[in-house]
């Protein structure tokens, strides 16, 4: 059993004659797009443009040698034969402004005369005024200021002659301030490690008397005895509200033969907490005089 294939011309028999008018008329439009984009007959200074799909009768053609003055270059890109002609692709860049014809720069590659080719004119356009001859300046435009290592520089500078001055001047003032602002020691401060060593048993004979000594002459120029014999002025010492607390105690610490009792030593220098140890060790100057006599001959 034999089939029967359909060929080209009996489909396009069976087409309706709208469609193959409609579809031959996309066909031209198509064409012709294409054909005004690649056929660059206008262009400005400096600018590439192109020919495709160029059809020029006769030889083979070629492009004649190009100097530094010529004003137009011209190269040939493509060529494919076409029948008894060739089909060609250009690209041109013109120098000069005006009216050219690329004939004048291509010649038969075979060297017969250039005849029977259609006409290649081609206008060229300028980019900047005709009275400009010269190239303009560039408008000088000032770059962002990104900070950039001199900037980082100063900055650590000026911050490190900050800190210098802050350590130099404000460090000095607070611990000014501070030497200032506190309190000098007072009597009751210096004479707290001599008294609670008394009071836990841990002092020794010679450091007791020598406590007393001290207190004694201090209350007898507290008290304005210095007028007065020793053991005078010790009994009025001994029988004075805040003097004789903790001078009684020191006696008893110094001749009890048992070991000392728990007392307050905290109560016994209350007394002495509003006087500064300056004046405790100006008091001091008189010692030799007067408590040496007194508390001496008593424990004689």
């Amino acid at each position: 059993m034999s089939s029967t294939r359909s060929t080209g011309p009996s489909m396009w028999g069976r087409m309706p004659s709208c469609l193959v008018r409609l579809f031959g008329a996309a066909l031209f439009v198509v064409a012709t797009a294409v054909a005004q984009v690649q056929n660059d007959r206008e262009s400005t200074v400096g600018m590439r443009a192109r020919i495709h799909e160029l059809v020029l009768p006769g030889s083979e053609v070629t492009v004649k040698p190009t100097g530094h003055d010529t004003p137009v270059v011209v190269r040939i890109t493509a060529k494919r034969p076409h029948g008894d002609a060739f089909r060609y692709d250009l690209e041109w860049v013109a120098l000069e402004v005006g009216s050219h014809d690329l004939r004048d720069y291509l010649a038969r590659k075979d060297g017969s005369p250039l005849e029977g080719l259609p006409e290649l004119t081609v206008e060229v356009a300028a980019v900047r005024p005709a009275d400009q001859t010269e190239p303009v300046d560039p408008t000088p435009i000032r770059p962002e200021n990104t900070g950039g290592y001199t900037v980082q520089l100063v900055v650590a500078t000026v911050i490190w002659i900050i800190g210098l001055l802050a350590i130099l001047f404000v460090g000095r003032k607070r611990k000014a301030v501070a030497r200032a602002t506190e309190a000098p020691p007072t009597l009751a401060d210096r004479l707290q490690p001599f008294v609670a060593a008394a009071a836990d048993g841990s002092a020794t004979d010679a450091e007791k008397a020598e406590l007393e000594r001290l207190l004694v002459a201090f209350w007898r120029e507290r008290l304005e005895l210095e007028g007065l014999k020793a053991d005078r002025a010790i009994a009025k010492i001994r029988e004075h509200d805040e003097a004789g607390q903790l001078v009684r105690q020191l006696e008893a610490w110094l001749h009890m033969p048992e070991p000392p009792q728990a007392v307050d030593v905290e109560g016994l220098l209350a007394p002495y907490r509003s006087v500064s140890a300056a004046e405790f060790d100006e008091s001091r100057v008189g010692v030799a005089a007067g408590a040496a006599t007194g508390v001496g001959g008593r424990r004689a």
